[in-house]
């Protein structure tokens, strides 16, 4: 087993049926005998995870999004002595790509709700137990979409711009806690699901763009290991961030060019209407 400093720390995982949060409970129990709290809606897939990483996992099914979920969750955790140490807010969800006025002023409230609001939700309901644990953290997983702009995806860039905001400002508010943004770029997970169906010449080219998700955790991982604040993965996502801080107004306009002439049918109701 590898030693790190969380090494069998009691950890918190949102999104954890698929995706980066599936990946990062398999690393933490198997690679550090971490015990996992898998967070996420879908009860048969947390079953089946359940199946597969054995006594370390347990999992509550319920929307991250829905604040007395958690206040339930803490309370319950309270009653059962259970302490935790590490909270790590993965839940997220894409929207289909879209112009602003074509996306229903109820999917984005939907998409604050999962992609930011749970993240203030848990923190508020946790942090008075994390702060109990001898290796209090807080991580947050943003996007690159909070590095640069990327059109049609107001709701979504929103969400995430938000969440590295509040992060930030927890990083501030409370030193004597590990707390740290984490940005990847573009993956080949399930949070692809709700887009347009793409051509297998348009998926070799996302492909090409996107991360494999395994690396990107293990590169996260990495980063917690060190303890790092602010932690970019993805060579989409670091080029994001350096030509945005840079030059913000010509790399949205450079994004905004490349994704228009790619024509992939991710972005026809962006740039074809």
């Amino acid at each position: 087993m590898k030693t790190k400093w969380f090494n069998e720390k009691t950890v918190i995982i949102t999104g954890a049926s698929s995706g980066f949060g599936k990946i990062l409970s398999t690393k933490l129990i198997k690679n550090y005998g971490c015990k996992v709290i898998g967070i996420a809606r879908t009860l048969s897939k947390l079953e089946q995870l359940k199946k597969e990483l054995g006594d370390n996992f347990s999992f509550y099914a319920f929307d991250a999004g829905n604040q007395q979920n958690w206040e339930s969750l803490a309370s319950t955790l309270k009653e059962q002595n259970i302490q935790v140490d590490i909270l790590i807010n993965n839940a997220g969800v894409l929207p289909p790509f879209c112009k602003f006025d074509k996306m229903p002023s109820s999917s984005i409230e939907s998409v604050m709700q999962t992609n930011f609001f749970a993240s203030v939700y848990s923190i508020k309901a946790l942090i008075g137990q994390l702060k109990q644990s001898k290796t209090p953290a807080i991580i947050n997983v943003a996007s690159s979409a909070a590095l640069a702009t990327v059109a049609g995806s107001t709701g979504y860039s929103a969400s995430k711009s938000a969440l590295k905001s509040f992060t930030q400002s927890l990083i501030l508010e409370y030193p004597e806690i590990y707390v740290s943004i984490v940005c990847p770029g573009f993956a080949k997970t399930d949070i692809f699901r709700s887009q347009a169906q793409t051509t297998e010449k348009e998926s070799k080219l996302i492909n090409a763009v996107c991360s494999s998700p395994d690396k990107i955790v293990n590169s996260m991982i990495n980063a917690i290991a060190k303890k790092k604040k602010r932690v970019v993965l993805g060579l989409d996502a670091h080029a994001m961030d350096i030509f945005g801080r840079i030059m913000p107004k010509t790399t949205d306009k450079l994004i905004y060019t490349i994704l228009k002439k790619a024509n992939i049918s991710l972005f026809n109701d962006v740039f074809n209407q």
